[in-house]
């Protein structure tokens, strides 16, 4: 079985800020770092940290950002598509760390847009029924709507996480078996007919609602340094913890998650935080 993740891939910029500004504001702020992000790429880099076979499918631009964006994945267990680079700028992300550990994120999609549907389903014509297509909210409703009919035709299973959030998204749940949201997007969207939902309650835990299996698995209490990330280790440990058991959705998967984010919030950066092959290996075996 292999996973393939169609989404974006960016530069992430992180500033330390002393809050959150409101509208309208000016405040001073700090350049901690640079780093690789973007929900497409964040998570296929923790389910191929996981052991799981993996397609990472997003566009990188011509410029500098994105010469230093392949260097750095040649270092990840994962399949990159396509192999050319795009005539744009690559994707950005500028993340502001507030001092009691939230944060806000600018993301720009210049690149993701770049990447036409028909490109995207070429990258995965060799998709065999069962593997498992896995989409963020980086692409129009057009475009997500066309990857998620493709996989269903495939006999792919379909896993969303509409972040950011577009109020289109909510007509595709009759094309989601799995759907992963935070408790605003699914105040928003109200997912219905899927057969397995995760909502995310932040520091609190996570719910699981699926056939005959509903469960609340509370997060691990941790120290938050930087949150950026923490969904999309969530989320893909959560996923890679259920394929390597060859099982559905279950409490045991949350479990293994929550561990895995709490490594992520208790260190500074994106990738840099994220759990390594080790500490994954370790994590999932228990």
């Amino acid at each position: 079985m292999r996973v393939y993740v169609t989404g974006n891939i960016a530069v992430d910029e992180i500033w330390s800020i002393p809050d959150i500004p409101t509208k309208g504001s000016s405040i001073h702020g700090n350049k901690t770092s640079q780093d690789i992000g973007g929900k497409g790429a964040n998570q296929a880099i923790l389910l191929s940290r996981c052991g799981i076979e993996t397609t990472l499918v997003a566009a990188i631009g011509n410029d500098n950002n994105g010469k230093w964006i392949k260097e750095q994945m040649l270092a990840e267990s994962l399949q990159l598509l396509p192999d050319t680079l795009f005539p744009c700028h690559s994707d950005t992300s500028i993340i502001f760390n507030s001092a009691d550990g939230d944060n806000a994120i600018i993301t720009t999609t210049t690149a993701a847009d770049s990447l036409s549907l028909t490109g995207i389903t070429q990258a995965l014509s060799a998709a065999q029924p069962g593997d498992v297509l896995l989409q963020q909210g980086n692409f129009s409703v057009e475009k997500t709507r066309g990857l998620f009919a493709f996989a269903k035709a495939r006999g792919m299973i379909t896993v969303f996480n509409p972040s950011p959030v577009k109020a289109a998204f909510a007509e595709l749940w009759s094309l989601v078996d799995i759907a992963v949201l935070n408790q605003h997007e699914a105040a928003l969207l109200k997912p219905e007919g899927v057969k397995t939902l995760v909502v995310t309650h932040g520091s609190q835990g996570a719910l699981l609602k699926a056939p005959d299996n509903e469960a609340f698995c509370r997060a691990i209490a941790v120290t938050a340094v930087d949150s950026t990330g923490a969904g999309d280790t969530f989320l893909a440990v959560m996923l890679a913890s259920a394929l390597l058991r060859h099982t559905e959705i279950d409490k045991l998967a949350l479990t293994h998650a929550s561990q895995a984010a709490a490594i992520t919030v208790s260190r500074a950066g994106t990738y840099s935080a994220f759990p390594s092959i080790s500490e994954l290996t370790a994590l999932l075996q228990n």
